[in-house]
């Protein structure tokens, strides 16, 4: 099967609430389509459950539970509890959705997820919000860039990180009914919205070839998606050209396209809100080493923890915007040089 392309929708808008970019990009909150997604299927089948640790409320899933008390559980601070309630529950032909902050539930109750869930294969879906470094003020204790490292290596799990909200939507509605379990990156910021709601299509282990380009292929996810595609206009004036890939599915990951776009061009570059250890840019890494090594550039957070600060700003603090990306795809394509 050959690459799955989508065209991003650019939206241009006169809001005070856009994208600290180049370009004025709506911003929409993924977690508010998260929950307005949940409602959406549990209006249409009764299977639908979902957990949450005492935080529904700024996961949003607070929405279901107004909705469908009785399949919503509050299962308190207790993240271990919720992921072995949650595999009783899809033992029992129920549908559950577990939530709460990214460093909770990937970190604290990590154990519980490989032994009970993924162990037996169970079809519990994680999603989890405040993912990456975007989640701002509340410091490096809260700001998950670890989660999507510790997800991916446990088997039967499958590693998805959104780059808006109308994938969001695709993603959850996808997953539902996708046996097997999952783990959902969401964020606490609200992000540029770039895909059309009409035309796009999720598939899982696909990715998206957003820009054709020849000198150079940025690989990314979620919010760098867009940092991606600014970077490539850019550099478009400078007389590069940049392929820009969206990767939301980390595993399983698309090996075809990441090959055939390497082939292509003989750069790569990745870019994601995460560590650079365990992340997309070591998935990647690990195709192009076995199957088509050129020269790549990692972009994400270097071996650390995070700062306290406002989400945008701790973007740019850490290079993680359209700038960092630009910076990366020079020393790559001089090294492609060489």
């Amino acid at each position: 099967m050959g690459p799955r392309s989508a065209s991003p929708l650019i939206i241009l808008c006169t809001k005070s609430d856009t994208f600290n970019g180049g370009l004025n990009m709506e911003k929409v909150s993924l977690r508010d389509a998260y929950g307005d997604t949940l409602v959406e299927l549990g209006e249409k089948d009764e299977r639908i459950v979902v957990l949450d640790a005492d935080l529904s409320g700024s996961t949003k899933t607070a929405k279901f539970a107004k909705r469908f008390p009785e399949r919503f559980f509050n299962m308190g601070i207790a993240e271990t509890n919720m992921m072995n309630t949650a595999a009783g529950l899809a033992t029992t032909g129920k549908i559950p959705f577990v939530s709460t902050f990214a460093i909770f539930g990937t970190g604290r109750a990590w154990e519980a997820v490989r032994q009970t869930i993924c162990y037996p294969n169970l079809s519990v879906k994680i999603v989890c919000t405040h993912g990456g470094i975007t989640v701002g003020e509340d410091g490096a204790s809260h700001q998950a860039l670890e989660d999507v490292a510790n997800m991916r290596n446990i088997p039967n799990m499958r590693v998805i990180v959104p780059a808006d909200d109308v994938e969001t939507r695709a993603v959850i509605r996808k997953i539902a009914y996708t046996d097997g379990p999952f783990y959902v990156r969401l964020t606490r910021e609200k992000f540029p919205r770039i895909f059309d709601e009409e035309t796009f299509k999720f598939e899982i282990g696909k990715g998206h070839v957003l820009r054709e380009g020849e000198d150079v292929t940025v690989i990314a996810n979620g919010v760098m998606t867009s940092f991606a595609l600014l970077a490539a206009e850019e550099l478009e004036r400078e007389g590069i050209s940049v392929e820009v890939i969206h990767m939301s599915c980390v595993k399983p990951i698309d090996s075809e396209l990441i090959v055939k776009s390497a082939q292509k061009t003989g750069a790569v570059v990745t870019a994601e809100e995460h560590s650079i250890i365990g992340g997309l840019g070591s998935a990647v890494a690990e195709v192009l080493v076995e199957n088509y090594p050129v020269p790549m550039e990692r972009l994400g957070t270097p071996d650390v923890f995070g700062r306290s600060g406002k989400g945008w700003e701790l973007l740019h603090y850490f290079g993680l915007d359209d700038k960092g990306i630009i910076e990366k795809v020079k020393k790559v394509l001089e090294r492609k040089r060489r």
